[in-house]
């Protein structure tokens, strides 16, 4: 039996960004300091199909990165990850997003400081927001501190430009110098004990 065409193109598309057929992309977006690090720290997680940096947050139209590095735009650095719910649910990507920043430093993270790097969860619907909530206060009662990690709804997401696009993909050696002199997993370590980071 020949097949139309248009199904194998449509299963060679689905194939191609890593979902399995009938499943539909889910997003979510997630800020933890520099986007740099937050897009290393989830691209190659298993589930998901892309991750983006860009700004959120804010309220000038298509931010610049020196308008949004200049703290007068109200953005945050974030990335907008895209993936397969069959593959990796809402609920781990929380457990992961927190064990990639520090979540008593609400108004930076690391070495980048201000609010264009406040780490937060930018919730897309009431699922998520509720979601969200509940991992926060699994953090908080196991540390039984305040958390600091902002949890707003999500905007509108704006794209970065493209030379922060893949930059530990691009710039390996200048992006590992970065994240040591930072002490980002340093950090890491102190916080959560895990020695992945």
């Amino acid at each position: 039996m020949k097949r139309p065409r248009g199904a194998v193109l449509l299963a060679a598309f689905l194939l191609g960004l890593g979902l399995s057929a009938g499943a539909q992309a889910a997003r979510a977006i997630f800020a933890t300091g520099c986007f740099w690090s937050a897009e290393s720290d989830f691209e190659d997680l298993p589930g998901v199909t892309s991750v983006v940096s860009g700004y959120i947050g804010g309220y000038v139209p298509n931010p610049s990165y020196e308008q949004v590095a200049s703290g007068m735009t109200g953005h945050a650095e974030a990335i907008e990850v895209v993936y397969d719910p069959a593959r990796i649910t809402y609920a781990e990507l929380l457990a992961h997003f927190w064990r990639t920043h520090d979540p008593f430093d609400g108004d930076g993270q690391f070495c980048d400081q201000g609010t264009m790097y406040r780490p937060a969860i930018f919730y897309l619907d009431a699922v998520q927001r509720a979601a969200a909530q509940a991992s926060r206060d699994a953090v908080q009662k196991r540390f039984g501190q305040p958390v600091l990690t902002h949890i707003s709804r999500a905007d509108r997401f704006w794209p970065a430009e493209a030379v922060h696009q893949d930059f530990r993909k691009r710039n390996t050696a200048r992006y590992a110098e970065y994240r040591e002199g930072c002490r980002r997993d340093a950090r890491l370590r102190e916080v959560w004990g895990d020695p992945r980071h």
